[in-house]
């Protein structure tokens, strides 16, 4: 199915409109990349499509099903969400964290089919050594694993992951990105995530949505968002952009700022 958002907008006020007639679609087992500088609506939009903040006007659909209409329970059995920042973490062990993404479907009273579903997603992010560790004392790079691990137990349809990358090393960097990508081809999960890493949206997303000040600016197959003319206009420097791998790679040129 496609998640598809259409016309959507979003204001704080009258006088401060964040998103403007935004729209795009992502089929699962995408993934979709945001771009776009700093406070030009990112990580608002992901809120909009949550449900965590109501849009102005627009649409957004699942298939036939209205997300705006849906309770928050509902919306939790399709979307995941991982937001950007999560360094609040209350003092619980790992397994037990990560078991929080099975109480849209099961309460508190957890199944053994629950369980497994955990014990299987904490082995697929190397984390049972973790499992009886507290979240608030593992590195920046093991607690994103686990967050991530929460959004997977929830057993979506749809997760979205807001700079999922953001103060990682190159290694955990590349591990939550394959695992992501893996994860979205095997479980035919619709993956949308606000990345600043150009050349990492390039290996990993096969569509991109680039914004400039809220509005939709490019928007498409990742090779063909990914030029050196977009890059300029929105970012406002000058790259060299060249293919190898089988990817493009952003190259930024000195002296033009």
């Amino acid at each position: 199915m496609e998640l598809k958002i259409d016309n959507l907008s979003f204001s704080y006020s009258h006088e401060k409109i964040v998103l403007k007639d935004v729209s795009f679609a992502v089929d699962q087992g995408e993934v979709l990349g945001v771009l776009g500088t700093n406070g030009t609506g990112k990580t608002t939009l992901l809120k909009c499509i949550n449900n965590i903040l109501q849009p102005t006007v627009g649409d957004i659909y699942f298939g036939k099903e209205d997300i705006t209409k849906l309770k928050q329970n509902q919306i939790a059995k399709i979307i995941a969400y991982v937001p950007q920042y999560a360094n609040n973490l209350s003092p619980v062990t790992v397994i037990d964290f990560v078991m929080q993404g099975r109480i849209p479907y099961a309460g508190f009273s957890f199944s053994q089919h629950d369980k497994q579903i955990v014990l299987d997603v904490l082995q697929q992010f190397d984390l049972e050594n973790y499992a009886f560790r507290k979240v608030n004392e593992l590195s920046g790079g093991e607690r994103q694993r686990v967050l991530v691990a929460r959004a997977l137990a929830q057993d979506p349809k749809i997760i979205i992951l807001d700079e999922p990358t953001s103060s990682l090393d190159l290694y955990n960097q590349l591990f939550i990105l394959e695992i992501i990508k893996e994860m979205g081809q095997k479980e035919n999960l619709a993956v949308i995530m606000t990345i600043h890493d150009l050349n990492l949206a390039s290996m990993f997303c096969d569509k991109l949505l680039m914004l400039k000040s809220g509005k939709v600016f490019a928007y498409g197959k990742t090779d063909n968002v990914l030029t050196e003319e977009n890059i300029k206009t929105v970012y406002n420097v000058q790259t060299a952009v060249s293919i190898a791998d089988g990817c493009k790679h952003i190259r930024l040129v000195r002296g033009n700022i």
